[in-house]
């Protein structure tokens, strides 16, 4: 993708890019009668759902992106993202034992995939990616593709004990978390899931922001950044903490969607440099577009017994994204700027 030379410019493309996804799924859908293509204001009802669904995608989009964009820049690589790293299952992890427990204890099976998601999901994102940091160092170094091999093995691990959980509860909870394992953008979003994932980004949004020059440095080594000041184990914690909070706040959301952590940044850093200055909004921005424009293409796609999964959708893009990647000539050389 080009740069822009003015940062205006790539502003201006990323917010119109934005508005026009959001314009797309508000304004286009299907008559569920004949299933015939509509334009146009719909009743008012349904465009109350609508900007639902607009409002939980551009909340959990942009904690995605951002949390994508920590996780690459404190890990030094390309292919870090919640999704690849395992951030993602740890928290659908965290969240699927705390539905399962009420049932195991009582034979009730509670659902805490709501408000009750947050904390749990929080200890299994940041658990995972604690896992993942240990296993992905070769001599003391972390080794980027040894990092994504471990983040790939362990994610393996968390969704087949998750599946397992949810063999384990009754039919009608089992449908409920199958639907929010497959990724989803609710129409009708929770209050509190939705609050807790803006605050939560507002908060890790400003505090990047206050440590964009740090993670700039930081990005080039940590010898080089603690020899500038940097205290970069603290900021490694910090930041750590932060994406795995964004990454549980969305997932309590909308599941475990794949793949927009790890496309936005690019996106944001191939639009307006690498300086974190500008990567930090621009990484939110572009994440939400992203999902959003996800949830609009996908209500065009039916295959008789329902619409596509916005997870299954989302990784049927970020997939060979991941793999061109995956084979650059730029990331072998371990040159991974736009």
């Amino acid at each position: 993708m080009i740069r822009f030379r003015s940062k205006g410019w790539a502003w201006i493309a990323l917010s119109a890019a934005l508005l026009i996804g959001v314009a797309a799924r508000l304004l286009i859908g299907r008559d569920p009668s004949t299933g015939n293509w509509l334009f146009g204001v719909p009743e008012p009802g349904i465009i109350s759902l609508r900007l639902g669904a607009v409002k939980s995608g551009m909340a959990a989009g942009a904690a995605l992106g951002l949390s994508g964009l920590l996780l690459q820049a404190l890990l030094r690589n390309p292919l870090a993202s919640p999704f690849i790293l395992g951030l993602s299952a740890g928290a659908g992890l965290g969240a699927t034992i705390a539905a399962w427990l009420p049932f195991a204890a009582a034979g009730t099976a509670a659902m805490f995939l709501g408000p009750d998601a947050l904390l749990p999901g929080t200890i299994g994102a940041v658990g995972v990616l604690f896992v993942v940091f240990v296993l992905g160092r070769r001599g003391g170094v972390l080794d980027p593709l040894t990092l994504v091999l471990a983040g790939t093995v362990v994610a393996s691990m968390c969704g087949a004990i998750t599946l397992l959980l949810q063999s384990m509860m009754p039919p009608t909870s089992r449908g409920e978390l199958w639907s929010w394992f497959m990724g989803q953008v609710p129409e009708l979003p929770r209050a509190i899931p939705w609050w807790n994932t803006v605050v939560i980004l507002v908060l890790v949004l400003l505090m990047a922001l206050w440590k964009s020059r740090n993670l700039d440095l930081a990005s080039a080594g940590d010898e080089e950044a603690e020899s500038l000041g940097v205290a970069v184990a603290p900021l490694r914690i910090q930041m750590f903490v932060g994406a795995g909070a964004l990454a549980a706040a969305s997932v309590a959301l909308c599941g475990p969607v794949a793949f927009i952590g790890f496309m936005a940044p690019h996106l944001a850093r191939a639009l307006l440099g690498g300086l974190h200055g500008a990567l930090v909004p621009a990484s939110a921005v572009a994440g939400a577009a992203i999902l959003v424009w996800s949830d609009a293409i996908r209500q065009g796609i039916d295959f008789g017994s329902g619409r596509l999964p916005i997870g299954v959708l989302t990784a049927l893009v970020g997939g060979p994204v991941f793999l061109l990647m995956l084979r650059s000539a730029r990331l072998r050389r371990g040159d991974w700027s736009c």
